[in-house]
Order: C-alpha cells, then sequence, then structure tokens
C-alpha cells in the first residue's frame, strides 16, 4: 500500500517552563483529557500484569524463596523508572513518552529508535498474548484439536480490544478499568485468602538450587526482570491524560506499586499453600493453590477464566501503546504519516496496522507450524523492550548533566541523580537479563529499522529543499 507523504519536520512542542503558553496537545490533554487518574492507573497496572503471572510462582520455585528478596529488589528499581517517567512527563506531557524524551535529549535519530524498537515490542507481545490466551480458552471451550477454529479464537482476542480503541479512548478506559477489576478478584482471592492456609513447611528452603543465595537471588532475577515491563505506560498516552503533569508520574508509581503487591502476595501464597516439590513441577500454580484451599478441582476452570480477563485487558492496553509510539514518530516525520491519522483521540491506522501484523503473526504460528520463528519474535522483544527505557533514563541523566534552569531543581539535584542512576542501572540489568540470544537477535531487528530512518530522513530532506 503507498503511504502518503510524510508530515515536514516538527520542532518539539515547548515545555511548560519553556514558553509562557504551553502546546495546544497539552490544552487539549489538560481540558478534554479521556484518562483520569484512576484510569491511567489501571492502564499501568494491566500492562504490567498480563498473563504471565499466573505462571511466574512456578518459575521462581526452583531457586526458594530467595525469588521473594528478588521481587523486593526489582520493585524498588521498577518504582525509581516509573518516577524518572513521570519527571520526564511533567517536563514534556507529549504523547509517545520515551521516544519523546529521548529525540528531545539526543535528537531524531534516538528518537526513531526508541519509536521502532518500541513499536516491535508491542505488536509481538500482542501476538504472543494470543497465543498463550488461546491454551486459557482451550480449557473452557476445547478448541484446539481444530486449526481453524485455534486461528479464530486468537484472531478475535486481537480485534476485540482493537475494536473497542478503534471505538475511542473513552471506551479503551472503561475496559481497562473493568478488566483490571476482574483480573484482581480472584489473584487478590489467592493473595489474601491463600494467607489463611498458610503453612510455613510447605515453603521448601530459602535457597534451593544450592548456588548461594546471591546466586539464587540472581537467577530468579532473570526470569522476573520482565514482569515489570509495561511501567512506561501511563507516559506512552500521556497525550490522553487529564493533568499529565502530575498524573502520568502518580499513575506510574501507583500501578507499578499495586502491580507489585499483587505478585508478591500472590507468590507468597502459592508458596505457602502449595508444597515446594509439587510446586517446581506445577504448570498451573494458582489453579493448585485454590484446589488446596478448598478443594475439589474448580481451581482450573476459575483460574482460566482469570487469566483469560487478564490477558484480555492487557491486550487492550498494549493495543493503545502500539499506536501511540509511531504515531508521535509520525507527527515528527520520522515515520511514515499515515500513522498520524486520529480518529476519537486514537491513531486509527497505527491500531490497525499493528494488529494486523500481530494477527499475521499469530496465524503463521499456528497455520504453518513457524514456531521457532515465533519464538525468536518473542526473544526479540525482551531486548527491544529495554532501548526505550535506557534512552529515557539516559535522557533525564543529559539533562541532570547539563544542569539547565527549569529542567532540574537545584535543591533536587542529589536526589534526581540517584534516582536517574538507580533507574539507568535497573534498565541496564533487564538488558542484561534478556540474554546473549536476544541481544544478538534484538540488535539486528533494531539496525534493521535504520533503512526506515534513511526513508524518511531522505524525503524529508528532499521536501525541504
Amino acid at each position: 500500500m503507498q503511504t502518503s507523504p510524510a508530515i515536514p519536520r516538527q520542532a518539539a512542542p515547548p515545555t511548560p517552563t519553556e514558553a509562557g503558553e504551553p502546546a495546544p496537545e497539552q490544552v487539549k490533554a489538560r481540558q478534554g483529557g479521556r484518562f483520569g487518574l484512576p484510569t491511567a492507573t489501571a492502564l499501568v497496572m494491566g500492562n504490567i500484569i498480563g498473563g504471565g503471572i499466573f505462571m511466574l510462582p512456578a518459575a521462581v520455585a526452583p531457586y526458594g524463596t530467595v525469588s521473594l528478596l528478588s521481587f523486593a529488589v526489582l520493585t524498588v528499581g521498577a518504582i525509581a523508572l516509573a518516577l524518572v517517567f513521570g519527571k520526564l512527563a511533567r517536563r514534556n506531557p507529549r504523547t509517545g513518552g520515551p521516544y519523546v524524551y529521548a529525540r528531545e535529549a539526543f535528537g531524531d535519530f534516538a528518537g526513531f529508535l526508541s519509536a521502532w524498537s518500541y513499536w516491535i515490542t508491542t505488536w509481538v507481545s500482542n501476538a504472543a498474548l494470543a497465543v498463550a490466551a488461546v491454551g486459557y480458552l482451550d480449557v473452557l471451550l476445547p478448541i484446539q484439536h481444530s486449526t481453524l477454529l485455534t486461528i479464530g479464537a486468537a484472531l478475535a482476542l486481537q480485534w476485540l480490544p482493537a475494536l473497542a480503541n478503534l471505538a475511542g479512548t473513552r471506551y479503551v478506559g472503561v475496559v481497562q478499568v473493568v478488566s483490571t477489576v476482574l483480573k484482581f478478584i480472584p489473584l487478590l482471592l489467592v493473595a489474601v485468602g491463600g494467607l489463611g492456609f498458610f503453612d510455613p513447611a510447605k515453603m521448601g528452603p530459602f535457597d534451593a538450587s544450592g548456588s548461594g543465595w546471591l546466586g539464587g537471588m540472581t537467577a530468579a532475577a532473570a526470569i522476573l526482570l520482565f514482569s515489570y515491563l509495561g511501567v512506561e505506560s501511563a507516559a506512552m498516552s500521556a497525550g490522553q491524560v487529564r493533568d499529565p503533569e502530575r498524573n502520568v508520574g502518580r499513575a506510574s508509581v501507583l500501578g507499578t506499586a499495586g502491580a507489585a503487591v499483587v505478585y508478591l502476595l500472590g507468590t507468597l501464597a502459592v508458596f505457602g499453600t502449595v508444597a515446594h516439590s509439587q510446586l517446581i513441577h506445577s504448570t498451573a500454580p494458582f489453579s493448585d493453590a485454590v484446589n488446596a484451599m478448598f478443594g475439589g478441582s474448580w481451581g482450573g476452570t476459575a483460574i482460566a477464566v482469570a487469566a483469560l480477563v487478564s490477558m484480555t485487558g492487557a491486550l487492550n492496553g498494549w493495543t493503545l501503546l502500539a499506536a501511540q509510539a509511531p504515531y508521535a514518530a509520525a507527527r515528527d516525520g520520522l515515520f511514515p504519516a499515515v500513522f498520524a491519522v486520529e480518529r476519537r483521540g486514537v491513531p486509527v491506522f497505527g491500531v490497525l496496522i499493528s494488529v494486523g501484523l500481530a494477527s499475521l503473526l499469530t496465524v503463521l504460528n499456528f497455520a504453518s507450524g513457524a514456531k521457532g520463528a515465533f519464538e525468536i519474535l518473542v526473544l526479540v522483544t525482551s531486548f527491544t523492550a529495554t532501548v526505550p527505557y535506557l534512552l529515557s533514563t539516559a535522557a533525564q541523566l543529559y539533562w541532570l548533566v547539563r544542569g539547565e534552569q527549569g529542567k532540574v531543581a537545584p535543591g533536587r539535584l542529589l536526589r534526581d541523580a540517584a534516582l536517574g542512576l538507580g533507574a539507568f542501572a535497573f534498565s541496564l540489568w533487564l538488558l542484561a537479563g534478556a540474554g546473549y540470544a536476544a541481544v544478538y537477535q534484538g540488535v539486528l531487528f533494531l539496525f534493521a529499522g535504520i533503512l526506515v530512518y534513511v526513508w524518511m530522513a531522505g524525503r524529508r530532506g528532499r521536501q525541504e529543499v
């Protein structure tokens, strides 16, 4: 399909500290923003907690209860990153979040790399979520005996949230709040109710791997690191948040902290209700916990419903984010102009193109048996997701080093520097946890985007001549 001409490059809108008048997007966000603080917080929590939580206790059980210490350390790092996003959004509350921050600090190329890597992450992750959700749906409605039914169900799970997005951000917010509430009811039932059935004897050893507490903690952290992807959700949609200078930071911290509480209490409850020897081999740890607490075998059905709600909510939120990064880049002439077309507050073609690519990947996974290629792409996202984090935290440190008036409050320099360095270290740890294969494959996908940048930059330069 032939795209329309690229939008000429625009300078980044002035921040409130640089001009007396806010940018039009900021006025729209303050006066007619669709997301209040509760909805923005639900967006962050819903995107952080997808379907992975339902397998986390079993995944870290082989390392023992030292993994709970890993949770605590990672939570501190994730909240530091959330605070940095809040500070960056206070200075430049535009839609696009990490893309906006990287471009403002380091120029067009860094901004493009941030937007490109984040875009890859979102639509590939959506395909992975849909594939995983079909597995839970099969517990309720056996469909995986038929390839056509399986593909149809996976596509429906992607396109229904896409239709909610196309209906407007108001409907996105409603779906996100409802799905977040519904998913937390069963999770909190296990997390809080499990404490009443808690048996310390079932928790197993502190260092079950025998590699020392530090080695076990690091190994568990490598699994848990990506449990916090999504902390940037409010910053990415800042242009749709009311009073983004205040609410983006609040939503980021509240959403991250809320997700951390659910993660930690849920894992602790499962550890204390399912025997360690059983948990390390479990394929449905929350189901086993429910069965252990209340008896019977209905836990599998209940958790399957909760997982489906959780993943549908995550698909709803990530579909919105899949359109936001290319939307912001397209407005600056760094992505094809079609990504900047907006209807009802939603980048309509960004949603359609992203869900189309995710659907194509899903069909290939089920129809052609290309599971190896699919797994490689999913592995790639563990690298591409961290690139915008590193560039954003580097942008915050850049402003600290420059020390420009209006960029950083002098009296808070030391605190902000420690926060920025901590968030950068956390982002670097995320990158290291991805592993050599993910970094290798991710770099190839990241640099493949250079061709797109060259094309867009060349067309823009030709128009300016």
